[in-house]
């Protein structure tokens, strides 16, 4: 039976093409041993490693209500949204399940704006996990973990595939990137954020005229310009054994999306990827494994204590 290590990368609502991926490599056959997850990556990643198959994570995303999962929370840290539609749907699903419980080892990058450095969370709370993983920086706000302010994995790591390699060394890598190859950047979708307030259309047009908001733009067209080219910087570098993009260009990252469509994309990406992933499966391709060293990517990060994680909570 042919195993492998799944990476899963950021994007947004485009993570939903996750799902469309898990449910081929569960039709095929093909047993997914650990996960590593970045942003969106780490949502799929954690609910598929608590044990949810790819039909009850699609069931959970059809009913969701994507407009209020980025309604602002009380207490939340500055930014433009807030994660408290988000964190209740993931506490619905997840509750208090903790990273150890999980069925299937699972980790998920963040980076410490304090230290500069990527982070590597296995422990504590999955929720406290993903709401770290998760939070881009300006648009969600960071969270909190034991002394360290935590922001989205995908600023140094936007396909963790060090992570997927070092939780299971032996096994092939198979890693899934929402970007598309750089000479088709010019079709992404432009990013807009959501304004959730009931402001007359003529006055939300007024208020994208300003200077301040169109700098806001500028910045976040920018920033995800130099996410997509770590994000290829980082394959070539990381090189997984076999590399699954889905055509998810025309989404943004926090737009309305018909679910359906992104799951069909992310299996018609997986199903020309499983020839790929076979031979990687293969004697062949297995040998060279057993002699890798790997060390973890980054630095691995103790749990919440736990007056730290009520006190969350109780935010």
């Amino acid at each position: 039976m042919p195993e492998i290590s799944l990476a899963l990368g950021g994007g947004g609502i485009k993570g939903i093409a996750h799902i469309g991926v898990l449910n081929v490599l569960e039709r095929t056959g093909i047993k997914v041993r650990a996960v590593a997850g970045t942003s969106a990556g780490g949502i799929i990643g954690a609910a598929f490693s608590s044990g949810l198959g790819s039909d009850r994570i699609k069931e959970i995303i059809l009913k969701m209500d994507q407009k209020s999962l980025f309604q602002r929370g009380k207490n939340e840290g500055p930014a433009i949204l807030g994660l408290a539609g988000l964190t209740n749907l993931l506490t619905e699903v997840l509750g208090d399940r903790l990273i150890s419980d999980l069925q299937i080892p699972f980790a998920c990058t963040a980076v410490d704006l304090d230290a500069g450095q990527e982070i590597i969370l296995t422990q504590g709370r999955v929720v406290d996990a993903i709401l770290a993983t998760v939070a881009v920086p300006g648009v969600f706000p960071p969270k909190l973990w034991n002394g360290h302010t935590l922001v989205d994995g995908g600023v140094l790591d936007p396909v963790p595939i060090a992570l997927a390699r070092w939780l299971a060394p032996k096994l092939p890598v198979v890693a899934v990137f929402l970007s598309p190859p750089p000479e088709n950047w010019r079709e992404l979708a432009p990013i807009e954020l959501p304004i959730n307030a009931p402001i007359p259309q003529p006055i939300l047009e007024r208020i994208s005229r300003l200077r301040i908001s169109q700098a806001i733009r500028i910045f976040g067209e920018s920033y995800d310009i130099s996410t997509r080219m770590l994000g290829e910087l980082r394959v070539q570098m990381d090189h997984p054994d076999v590399l699954i993009r889905p055509d998810v260009k025309e989404f943004g990252i926090v737009d309305q999306v018909n679910p359906e469509i992104l799951i069909q994309r992310g299996i018609s990406a997986a199903e020309r990827a499983v020839p790929d992933i076979m031979k990687s499966c293969s004697w062949k391709n297995r040998i060279p494994r057993y002699f890798l060293q790997v060390s973890p990517p980054g630095k691995i990060l103790e749990p919440h204590d736990e007056d730290e994680t009520k006190q969350d909570q109780a935010s």
